[in-house]
């Protein structure tokens, strides 16, 4: 091996990459998506064989909290993001718990919103439109659930002085299930509220 190879060998670093989690839980995911994926061509069907009750239907629904909930999340993953960089580099994830509350805060948004449109006289049995509105959201709503658990389980581990590779690898899971979440509300938003 001559000296600059062996210099440029020493002088790079190298990065160790892998994909974050268990490859488990990636199965999981993209089955996940790929159900929201037939969800999301159903409503589709749905707007182009009856556009003007897709469009009257929408009118009842709040694109203004819809829009709150989606910043809420995007908020919400950035600080997730933030948290997990800070748990590989072994320092404390202070964003974590801000993020929880930004779950929490789509929760309660979410339940005030139901509260207005059934309030307004609209519940699943209306039509097709709030059927799928309320199963739909509904599915997000409890995934949503288990990403607060999620991220519940980040914060824990985050106290942790040192995390071992396989809390690291939990952590990693928890965060990738936290942005799927995330994903699938930022289709489901336009899909419902603007799509006209």
């Amino acid at each position: 091996m001559t000296a600059t190879a062996a210099r440029t060998e020493h002088s790079a670093p190298q990065r160790h990459r892998h994909i974050p989690g268990e490859p488990g839980l990636w199965v999981f995911l993209l089955g996940d998506m790929i159900m929201f994926s037939v969800f999301f061509g159903f409503v589709a069907v749905l707007h182009g064989r009856h556009p003007r009750m897709f469009r009257t239907s929408q009118q009842a629904l709040h694109p203004d909290l819809g829009l709150l909930n989606t910043l809420l999340l995007l908020t919400a993953s950035a600080l997730v993001a933030r948290g997990l960089r800070q748990l590989r580099s072994g320092r404390p994830a202070r964003t974590l718990p801000w993020a929880l509350l930004c779950a929490l805060g789509f929760a309660a948004v979410k339940a005030c919103e139901y509260a207005l449109v059934i309030r307004g006289g609209h519940t699943p049995s209306s039509n097709d439109f709030f059927m799928y509105y309320f199963v739909f959201t509904g599915i997000h709503l409890a995934h949503l659930a288990i990403g607060i658990g999620a991220l519940t389980v980040l914060i824990v581990l985050s106290r942790r002085p040192a995390l071992s590779r396989g809390q690291l690898l939990a952590a990693e899971g928890a965060a990738a299930y936290w942005h799927m979440v995330d994903l699938l509300w930022l289709v489901l938003f336009p899909l419902f509220y603007l799509v006209a």
